[in-house]
């Protein structure tokens, strides 16, 4: 913690060295490391932060140029972007470090954002405060969610924090984006392969949406990457997944996450719950516009979705945590959600 009160320190003149005590590790993404610390300064104010800080293994989401990643530097550009835009809320930033040399990899440091967070594991569907709520508020939080989405795509594409996505002679758009993905995921695979990756593939090749109209697409769009208060949005997180798209990409997959949070884990839609068909419908008022049909991207949301298990899996096997013949990489819920959709459309 040396390295990081000395960091604050220069940062913050005026208030001392600050004392950190480390209070633990929130979520459960593979993006970055997170850790809350609680900080005191000499000058008598404490405050709870965030440290983000790059990890030392291959990212999980797939660059969208040779010239810049996915870490905690561009991560921090875009939630600039979004502070700039003040359309959407974000945690204050204390800073960003690029230089490794302070604590062995880039990092920022925000300051934390009290509140409740839908969980994956286990689905938020199946306990804790979105179930305990009551049908009202369930519907406030499906239908909060997706007008702050629809904020997240009024932010401008000239802002300074975005220009590392701005890919020059690239045409942006879903063509490109299946590009990306599919070059991460054979990456991944290393030579391994399924029927359902090739077949899906082959579809999402050829029924390739018309170009659309660009926004920020936020990449990992879900209840569970907002910080909730009252059943209001008080924060948005995680824009390891920023790209330039149609914003068809970010309401597919927060679809898709519905699917996989509700049949994709045996959980009934709760009283109140709005369905898919109502939640485009909310999304299309908030944007203040018609999306159309939604199948192609839900189905490339799962298979990005099976991308990134992929190279988890990947991690977890250079960790020794899972044997090189492991075949969770084929057979996870998100090759489930993909075959299920795959199969609705191929019926």
């Amino acid at each position: 913690m040396e390295g990081l009160a000395g960091w604050l320190a220069r940062r913050r003149t005026g208030q001392g060295r600050p004392t950190l005590t480390a209070l633990g590790k929130p979520g459960s993404g593979y993006s970055a490391e997170n850790l809350v610390i609680s900080a005191r300064w000499e000058d008598g104010t404490a405050e709870k932060l965030v440290l983000r800080r790059d990890t030392a293994e291959p990212p999980i989401y797939p660059a969208q140029s040779a010239h810049t990643t996915t870490g905690v530097v561009l991560q921090h550009s875009v939630m600039e972007a979004l502070r700039r835009a003040d359309h959407v809320p974000v945690a204050d930033s204390l800073g960003l470090e690029s230089d490794s040399q302070v604590l062995g990899a880039p990092f920022f440091v925000m300051r934390h954002v009290d509140g409740d967070v839908p969980g994956e594991s286990p689905p938020y569907t199946v306990g804790g405060f979105f179930v305990d709520a009551s049908p009202d508020q369930r519907s406030q939080l499906v239908s909060e969610g997706l007008k702050m989405l629809a904020r997240v795509h009024l932010t401008p594409l000239d802002d300074p924090g975005l220009e590392a996505l701005r890919t020059p002679d690239v045409s942006h758009g879903s063509e490109r984006q299946l590009e990306v993905w599919e070059l991460s995921l054979r990456r991944g695979l290393r030579g391994r392969s399924s029927p359902l990756v090739e077949n899906c593939l082959a579809w999402l090749h050829d029924q390739l949406p018309p170009p659309a109209p660009l926004v920020l697409s936020w990449g990992d769009a879900r209840p569970g990457n907002m910080i909730w208060q009252d059943f209001s949005v008080a924060c948005i997180t995680d824009f390891e997944g920023a790209a330039l798209g149609p914003r068809e990409l970010d309401v597919g997959w927060w679809l898709m996450f519905d699917r996989w949070m509700h049949e994709g884990s045996d959980a009934p839609r709760l009283s109140g719950e709005p369905d898919r068909a109502q939640q485009r419908a909310h999304y299309e008022q908030a944007a203040g516009m018609s999306i159309g049909n939604t199948t192609w991207y839900e189905i490339f949301a799962a298979l990005r979705f099976a991308t990134t298990v992929v190279h988890v899996m990947n991690r977890w096997v250079a960790r020794g945590v899972l044997p090189e013949d492991n075949l969770i990489w084929r057979d996870n819920p998100a090759t489930v959600v993909l075959a299920d959709l795959f199969d609705a459309v191929m019926a």
